[in-house]
């Protein structure tokens, strides 16, 4: 493990020196490249070298026991605090999701359930926005279809963070646990005799694309442009501006019409369609290395039941993890940290388990 470290070490120092040639900054796509490598290593360097001070502390207090009885508990009390940073250390050198950094495009659709569905879908559309504004990111909704009742029958939201962040604190590491099928169980709206109904709403979020990542050649798209469907009244409604794309090789199928102009709402829908083929490129790779990437947390299976949420108890569960808390209220309005947090923390647990 440490020869590795050693390297990192090094790699970390070679950056640090790059960053500082004046020269370097001349290719701004290689500054980002380097500044994230940089943030990523950090971390390492950091508890490698509290690792060794701690080294250094034991031995001196050694020396010290044997003059000094008293000071044999300061060597186990060292002792136990660099044993801690070895299991930190080795979960910091589990390779990391290259997409960790990524912004995402989230897309909610409703379920079974009907209207009540819809309405749901509308909830995790309003709480995903505030835990979005809780810790700072930008938002915005690229394409919705609302129901009639105020809800939506699907939404895409694009989620970007502001500026650089800390590695594991990216829009991507925090919202990708978030993919499956979120159940709820209240009384709805339109239930006049008390009842508790269930319907679901199914989540995905994906990694969004540069073009850089994901090549489109306009041969292999199909475009059709129709009449937006949205509520009356708009511009939107009075001219074919809604666009679909079809991906030819793969099928894949993105329509856009919030929009006004027919060129605004085929960019949209070309972002969409870049972070489809990007998941569907990652999710073969994830296939194909399925043993050196298992995750227990993660799936591809994106009919997987991640969530219930309980109204009448105020309970939200993730089936995943076994997280259970009694403050749905709060969750709902974007305090999701706690729920996320027990995800990552299992996810880490899985991939330190399978590196030893």
């Amino acid at each position: 493990m440490f020869e590795a470290v050693e390297e990192l070490i090094g790699e970390h120092a070679d950056l640090e020196r790059r960053l500082a040639d004046p020269s370097v900054h001349a290719d701004q796509a290689a500054v980002r490249r380097y500044g994230r490598r940089y943030a990523e290593l950090t971390p390492i360097v950091r508890a490698y070298q509290q690792w060794l001070r701690t080294g250094d502390d034991i031995e001196t207090a050694r020396e010290l026991a044997a003059e000094d009885p008293e000071f044999a508990a300061e060597v186990k009390s060292l002792a136990a605090r660099r044993d801690e940073l070895t299991d930190e250390l080795r979960l910091l050198l589990v390779p990391r999701d290259p997409s960790d950094d990524k912004d995402v495009i989230l897309e909610i659709k409703a379920g079974e359930g009907g209207d009540e569905s819809a309405l749901f879908a509308g909830d995790l559309l309003r709480m995903y926005l505030r835990y979005a504004e809780r810790v700072g990111w930008q938002t915005e909704i690229i394409d919705g279809n609302e129901s009639d009742l105020g809800g939506y029958k699907d939404v895409s939201v694009a989620v970007k963070s502001r500026g650089s962040v800390e590695p594991g604190q990216g829009v991507w590491a925090r919202l990708k646990y978030e993919g499956g099928v979120h159940r709820v169980q209240r009384v709805p709206a339109t239930e006049s005799q008390g009842r508790i109904h269930t319907s679901a709403a199914g989540v995905l979020v994906l990694p969004e694309a540069e073009d850089v990542e994901v090549e489109i050649n306009q041969n292999d798209l199909r475009v059709d442009v129709y009449r937006s469907s949205g509520p009356g009244g708009q511009s939107v409604n009075t001219t074919d501006s809604a666009v679909r794309l079809t991906h030819l090789p793969t099928g894949i199928v993105v329509s856009c019409q919030n929009e006004k102009s027919q060129l605004q709402n085929k960019e949209q829908a070309l972002r969409i369609l870049r972070a489809r083929l990007l998941a569907a490129a990652q999710e073969e790779a994830d296939r194909e290395a399925s043993d050196a990437r298992r995750s227990q947390v993660r799936t591809v299976d994106r009919s997987e039941r991640v969530r219930t949420y309980n109204y009448p108890e105020n309970r939200i569960s993730d089936h995943r993890v076994g997280y259970k808390a009694y403050n749905l209220d709060r969750v709902l309005d974007g305090e999701l940290d706690a729920v996320i947090q027990a995800c990552v923390d299992a996810d880490s647990a899985a991939k330190l388990a399978a590196a030893q």
